[in-house]
């Protein structure tokens, strides 16, 4: 069944009713250039800014905390980019094992290709994983319609193949994006997942600031980004989520907090 039609959100509506309407004026009357011109120059900052804001829901619809059923049942979900990683992902999932607990690996295609049995023992431990892009490109707020298609259509693509089944859940590079994302999304029935808490643990190499970040408030139904692949380094060449992970899982069980995969938090049944 093909998809629904995208529904676009108001501020696009809104756009593109100035845009309609910069046109009519500029035929009616063209001295007033420099005003039409300031109208949607205002108009692509605020898009601009949408885009650069990862838990905006301007652009579109936009995954920032678990459901109310999640939040009921005392879920968190906790989410792990940039891998699968040969030396950071297997002492991850060691550390998870330890604690009970299940993560959403939001993995880069051409990484997991390059890596398919760490990729196979993810999903063996019981964990999820997702579409981070086929690539990662730092471009990638950059794309038009075309290029988000075949970005995303790729990794859709290795990933079915991979593991006999396609995500359902996307996050973009860094968590930015532009408004010709949203549409392709929808098409592909991909959910755009961001975070409430996010540890920014590429470039601190302080475990305490990093978890201090990540359990300040922490709450049911808080969905927690951390970093197998590209991870800041201790002194010690230690990747920062190995020093961070088990304090954190010791402060969910601590919490009565139980850390689920974010397809089964989305789950309906009690």
């Amino acid at each position: 069944m093909p998809p629904t039609p995208w529904p676009l959100p108001p501020l696009l509506q809104a756009s593109a009713v100035l845009h309609l309407g910069a046109v009519l004026l500029l035929l009616s009357a063209p001295a007033r250039w420099p005003w039409v011109l300031a109208a949607l120059a205002l108009n692509h900052g605020v898009l601009t800014a949408c885009g650069l804001w990862p838990r905006s829901t301007a652009l579109g619809p936009n995954l920032l905390r678990l459901p109310p059923a999640a939040v009921a049942r005392r879920e968190v979900a906790l989410t792990i980019d940039d891998g699968p990683d040969p030396e950071v992902t297997p002492a991850v999932l060691d550390q998870l094992d330890a604690a009970g607990a299940k993560a959403t690996f939001f993995c880069i295609a051409d990484r997991a290709a390059a890596h398919p049995a760490l990729l196979h023992e993810i999903r063996r431990r019981g964990h999820s994983v997702q579409n981070h892009s086929q690539h990662h490109r730092h471009t990638f707020s950059l794309l038009g319609p075309r290029g988000f298609a075949l970005e995303l259509e790729a990794a859709q693509a290795t990933f079915t193949t991979l593991t006999g089944e396609a995500p359902t859940l996307f996050r973009a590079p860094a968590g930015l994006r532009n408004p010709f994302l949203a549409p392709v999304l929808h098409r592909l029935g991909l959910t755009l997942t961001s975070w409430t808490r996010r540890a920014y643990d590429t470039r601190t190499t302080d475990p305490q600031q990093v978890l201090d970040r990540l359990t300040r408030g922490l709450a049911a139904g808080d969905i927690l980004l951390l970093h197998d692949g590209h991870a800041a380094r201790l002194p010690d060449g230690r990747p920062v989520i190995l020093a961070v992970l088990p304090a954190l899982l010791d402060t969910f069980r601590q919490a009565g907090l139980r850390p689920v995969t974010v397809p089964e938090a989305l789950r309906t049944t009690p």
